[in-house]
Formats: structure tokens, sequence, C-alpha cells
């Protein structure tokens, strides 16, 4: 396209497509302005709120995606005449990962709330990311472990999920930005960066 703005497809280890959109030297009309001069970085941070919750759902899924595979497996595959899931170094890990996948969920839930109270939820939409993503990715190793080498076939559908919700630790916010953002707009504390 012409005019400053360039798209283009990128390739990435995910199973969605991803695109880019850059912007060079490209004018925009003073008519063309939303909201109020100077307040575009508040408002696209505002916007963000619905991705950290979407995403934060997201993870909330994929961990309890994680969890029930991984506790079938645990219950079926057997070694030296028991399964798998009746011991401690495996059971566990899968308890308390499912502890985690669900607390997060609550957190979820009340960003969520006040999102569609039309009421501020920039900290609750961060602090639903944090754990979510955190205890999705805690899901997703235990699931692993519990598979075995077979966590790496397609075939089991593992894989594919591993590499989506490792995701979540870096984008759509990284994990040490929302840190930094409830330490200096939650807890007070000087900016962090």
């Amino acid at each position: 396209m012409g005019n400053g703005l360039t798209l283009g497809q990128r390739r990435v280890m995910m199973n969605n497509e991803t695109n880019e959109i850059l912007f060079e030297d490209l004018e925009i009309p003073a008519s063309s302005l939303i909201g109020e001069e100077g307040e575009s970085f508040r408002y696209i941070m505002d916007g963000m709120n619905a991705e950290r919750i979407l995403i934060a759902a997201e993870c909330v899924g994929d961990g309890r995606f994680f969890i029930e595979r991984a506790t079938s497996r645990a219950k079926e595959r057997e070694v030296f005449g028991r399964p798998i899931g009746q011991n401690q170094g495996v059971q566990f890990p899968i308890a308390r990962a499912y502890a985690h996948v669900e607390a997060a969920g609550l957190m979820v839930e009340k960003a969520v709330t006040l999102f569609d109270r039309g009421e501020k939820c920039g900290a609750e939409a961060n602090m639903a990311k944090l754990p979510a993503a955190d205890s999705s990715w805690e899901a997703a190793n235990v699931a692993m472990q519990a598979f075995g080498g077979y966590g790496m076939d397609a075939e089991y559908d593992m894989e594919r999920k591993f590499r989506e919700t490792r995701l979540y630790q870096v984008a759509p916010i990284s994990m040490n930005l929302i840190l930094s953002y409830v330490g200096e707009h939650v807890l007070g504390l000087p900016r962090s960066f």
C-alpha cells in the first residue's frame, strides 16, 4: 500500500496468522483526531484492558485443557502395575497447577465484571493476566511431564498448545511490564523504568 503504510505477514510458531503494519512518514489530517490531543497513549492502554482480559481468559482455558489432559494421562498410564497418578511426584504438581488455574480464573472473573460495568479495570486486567499466564504455563509443563516424550508427538495435541501458552509470558504484555504497572499504579512505588 502507498502513503507510508506497509502491510506484511509474519511467520510465527503459533497456529494463527500474524501480520504487521508499518507506518513511515504517514500524515494524518487533524480532522481525523479521535478524543483529546495528547491522550492517545492512555486511550491505547485503556483499550488494551479488553485484550489482557481476553488473553487471561484464554490462559485459564488453556490451563484447564492441560490439567484435564494431565489428569486423564495420570489415571490411564500405568507403570510398575499402578497408575502414575498414584505417585505424589505426578499427582501433587497436577493438583497444585489446578489450584493455581482456578485461582487465576477468579481474578479473570473480577476483571471481566468491572470491564462489563464500564468501570476502570487496568489493575484488575493486569492482575488477571499475570496469574492466568503463569498458571497456564505451569499446567503446560505439568502436562508435558505427565505425557513424557509423547507430549512432543503431534497426535496428542499437547505440543501445539504448549507453544501457544508460552507466548502469553511475553505478549500481549510481558510479565515484567505487568509487575511494573502493579508496583507503580497499584502499590504506589516509584516508576521502575
